[in-house]
């Protein structure tokens, strides 16, 4: 399998996961795969259901990593602004 079919098969094994939940309402969600890292992103109610999704999308095999950026309240914010100055 080509890696774009390798994460487009991983994006719809985690997607069919979060269909399964009634937890989540997946249509405020949205989740892309590249290069096997599974990225998240949306929002949910609560900092419970943010963390179960991405232990859920970890659980999938292959997947190699999780970007984390869906809205909770007291999640950190999606947008934050990193400091790359690397001289401090």
């Amino acid at each position: 399998m080509s890696e774009p079919e390798v994460d487009e098969y991983l994006r719809s094994e985690i997607l069919q996961a979060i269909a399964l939940d009634h937890r989540f309402r997946h249509d405020d969600l949205h989740v892309g795969v590249l290069n096997c890292i599974v990225h998240l992103a949306g929002k949910v109610d609560s900092l419970a259901m943010r963390n179960a999704l991405e232990i859920m999308a970890k659980q999938v095999p292959g997947v190699r990593g999780v970007v984390n950026r869906i809205e909770a309240p007291g999640s950190p914010s999606p947008g934050r602004k990193i400091n790359l100055n690397l001289k401090n």
